[in-house]
């Protein structure tokens, strides 16, 4: 069974049996949260009406087939999932002819497609891999240890290591492992026939080091490691299991938002921290006994003090801001002590606001950004928010400049 759908948009009355309900209402995506909303359709027997939310791509449970339409072109959405690995800075329509493809991975297909035959113009990159061997000639070094553990007294076969100039480096095995999830890439799997097909793990896809060298790989690595890097868009998945190609939105825009103010405000990760980058020296706790840890999108640190508190939402906002928002960035800033702090949503259908706070005199902004507007002026509202996150830090550094942040007890 076949389900087509589109993100934050309803569907018309499905007819579902109780498996296909059920597998439905058990599927999960990044954070345990549901892949969609079921709700019965009125007036109707074993109909419902689904409505996805910022899950896209495709999914495969049992014999459901759903496909998950993002509310952004394709193009852009590619573009700003590789912006957010800080790599590949795609100009969406400039490089690929996104018409022919209808879905997500038809597109990051024939992303891949394309940026490897572009790669692959002047040959397979070729690169040093070191081997370690038992061989009856001497190659390389003797590893003497190994001979005397392994051989005590034998002369052969001889433990040796060698630096071997090959293709079979990890550059082009990305590329054949992309290749391979994706299907319908024999073009590019057969030109790296000599490449070993390696399987991935989600949580651990390696980098490259780009030089002069291998700069034409860049493109295609890149993608190579979004098709692969699936925890990127599905972290902490649970119930049961959607096979399939599809991102987690809510983490591309958080990646995408951290990614591009770091580059307009000139800081490192070690100063604009997203939540998974909290160590513990930089735990914040609500409560006094240390027992209440929040972890904020985005937070700036000078030293062991956070000047500047942010979260990224992407939310389908229709009118006012949600109070659990607000409520969460005004912990936030109580906990450490900031005078406020910065809501960042993709853009929704209301105008931006700020709020002050009743008898805490807290100031919570509230910003939008237009995914929808073209690469240019993306970034440059990205550098225009960049400058308010600075105003909002100056802010946190004049209100206590003597003070340190609200750290968790014993961090």
């Amino acid at each position: 069974m076949n389900i087509d759908l589109r993100e934050y948009v309803a569907s018309k009355p499905i007819a579902l049996d109780v498996e296909h309900r059920d597998a439905l209402a058990n599927a999960k995506a990044g954070e345990r949260r549901p892949l969609l909303r079921i709700t019965p359709a009125p007036g109707t027997v074993a109909h419902y009406i689904l409505e996805p939310e910022a899950v896209v791509g495709t999914f495969e449970l049992g014999d459901l087939s759903v496909l998950i339409r993002p509310k952004l072109d394709i193009p852009k959405l590619i573009f700003i999932a590789c912006y957010a690995m800080g790599e590949f800075k795609l100009h969406e329509g400039e490089q690929f002819r996104f018409e022919e493809a209808e879905t997500l991975p038809d597109a990051m297909a024939l992303s891949l497609w394309v940026a490897a035959r572009r790669a692959f113009e002047r040959g397979l990159l070729h690169g040093y891999r070191t081997e370690e061997e038992s061989l009856y000639t001497v190659r390389g070094r003797i590893r003497m240890d190994d001979q005397i553990r392994r051989r005590f007294s034998m002369p052969f076969p001889v433990e040796v290591r060698y630096d071997e100039f090959t293709e079979d480096i990890v550059a082009n095995r990305l590329v054949k492992a992309a290749a391979w999830q994706l299907g319908r890439m024999r073009e590019v799997a057969a030109r790296l026939g000599n490449v070993s097909l390696v399987e991935f793990p989600p949580h651990d896809v390696p980098e490259v080091r780009f030089d002069r060298l291998n700069e034409r790989y860049r493109e295609v690595v890149t993608l190579s490691r979004l098709v692969l890097g699936r925890r990127l868009f599905e972290s902490g998945r649970g119930g049961v299991s959607a096979p399939g190609f599809h991102m987690d939105m809510n983490v591309v825009f958080q990646r995408f938002v951290t990614r591009a103010l770091r580059e307009a405000l000139g800081v490192s990760d070690r100063t604009l921290r997203s939540d998974d980058e909290l160590g513990r020296s930089h735990r914040i706790s609500l409560a006094e006994d240390g027992r209440i840890t929040l972890k904020p999108d985005l937070s700036w640190w000078d030293g062991p003090r956070c000047t500047f508190v942010g979260d990224a939402k992407y939310k389908h906002i229709k009118s006012n801001v949600p109070n659990a928002d607000l409520y969460q960035l005004l912990a936030y800033a109580t906990a450490l002590d900031l005078p406020g702090g910065l809501l960042i949503y993709a853009k929704g259908e209301r105008r931006p606001a700020s709020y002050r706070v009743r008898h805490a005199g807290k100031r919570l902004e509230i910003a939008e950004v237009d995914l929808t507007s073209d690469t240019d002026a993306l970034l440059f509202r990205m550098r225009k928010l960049a400058k308010r996150v600075e105003r909002i830090r100056d802010a946190g550094r004049l209100a206590r400049p003597w003070a340190t942040a609200s750290l968790a007890a014993g961090a």
